[in-house]
Parts: structure tokens; C-alpha cells; sequence
């Protein structure tokens, strides 16, 4: 089958018969490539098509369930991975098209080729990621984080922010020396001492 007739369905038996429905269920190789960017349906993939066609007054209306596999990058890691894809889609294909209907029949067949490219396109994932808790990238090295790490590196601080450690104001005490003056102001405390016992 050419690469203009894969995604066409013959009608001739319901046109102008509403009421009248078919279902269909078949497999195609899809000729070119659906989807731009980091994810896609490349050509040459098994697409699987599950097809409801309706006769109706205005004209033939089309539910479709489509199954494939879509291949991507992942935005995280850039790995390349495959998995399962599914999408479904319904358009009326119109006998005489007005300016509110975007298809229509051709002769004994609808061409389901547009609203199929229109779905796969915008059900495909903008940023794919490989596994829904993929670390990503060392911003450093380059090299693939394990999950652990990626962990512990959120609780850094922040590199945007990290050269303001060093201009603490003049005579400002460091965590830990306010800590031990606490410890050393509880201990005196305790002793039963006053500023004025002290001082006798």
C-alpha cells in the first residue's frame, strides 16, 4: 500500500445510510515519522488501529483507538528508550464541509491520516523522561547520577548562592560558636554564679 493510502478507510457501504456503522481492526507500518523533538513515532514502527465508523446525516463519523511505540530521549539523562504509546481521537468527516468542519469524505473513503497526526503529536510528552525518578546529569561531570546522589545534592545549597558564605557582617558568629557560647552561658548557669558574686 502506498504511503498516501496507509491511514484510509473505504466507506462505500454506509455512505448516506445513517444508522449504519462498521468496526474495524488492523495493523500498519506507519510511512513517516509522527512527532518532533525528543519524542516521536518513527517510520517503519507496527501501529495499531482500532477504527468505529458511523453513518451519520452530515457524514461519516470516525472513533479511532490507536497502540505503537513511541521512541525517545529522555530530557534528563539523554537516554535513548521505547515505550508503549496509546491515544484516541474522534472527527466527523463531512459530506459537504462548511468552514466549522475540518475534514472531509473523499469519494468512497476517509483519509484519517490528519486527525491521527494530530493526536499522536499532541499526546506525545514535551520532556520524556526515561523512569518517573531518573536523577538526570551531573552538572559537573556529565556523568549519570544514581538516585542517591541526586538526593543528597538537593539538600546542597545552591552554587548560585554559595559565594555569599564568606561575607558574614565583622564580628558575626559562626553556627557553631553560637552554639558553644549557649552551651557555656547554660553551664555558668547552673554553677549558682552571678555577675556580682563573680566579682567578690
Amino acid at each position: 500500500m502506498s504511503k498516501s493510502r496507509v491511514y484510509e478507510e473505504n466507506i462505500r457501504d454506509i455512505i448516506n445510510r445513517p444508522g449504519e456503522m462498521r468496526e474495524r481492526s488492523r495493523t500498519a507500518t506507519v510511512p513517516e515519522k509522527l512527532g518532533e523533538s525528543l519524542a516521536e513515532i518513527p517510520a517503519g514502527v507496527d501501529l495499531d488501529l482500532d477504527v468505529r465508523l458511523e453513518s451519520v446525516h452530515e457524514g461519516i463519523l470516525v472513533s479511532a483507538e490507536v497502540a505503537t511505540t513511541m521512541h525517545a530521549q529522555c530530557g534528563r539523562c539523554l537516554k535513548d528508550f521505547t515505550t508503549p504509546f496509546e491515544v484516541e481521537f474522534q472527527e466527523l468527516f463531512a459530506y459537504t464541509p462548511t468552514e466549522a468542519d475540518e475534514y472531509e469524505v473523499h469519494g468512497d473513503h476517509v483519509d484519517l491520516e490528519p486527525p491521527l497526526r494530530d493526536a499522536v503529536v499532541l499526546a506525545l510528552p514535551f520532556q520524556p523522561v526515561c523512569r518517573p525518578d531518573c536523577p538526570g546529569l551531573d552538572p559537573e561531570s556529565g556523568e549519570l547520577r544514581d538516585t542517591e546522589a541526586a538526593v543528597n545534592n538537593s539538600a546542597d545549597i545552591d552554587p548560585r548562592w554559595a559565594a555569599l558564605a564568606g561575607f558574614a557582617p565583622e564580628g558575626a558568629q559562626a553556627p557553631e560558636d553560637v552554639k558553644t557560647n549557649a552551651v557555656e552561658a547554660e553551664v555558668d548557669h547552673g554553677s549558682g554564679e552571678t555577675p556580682e558574686s563573680a566579682s567578690k
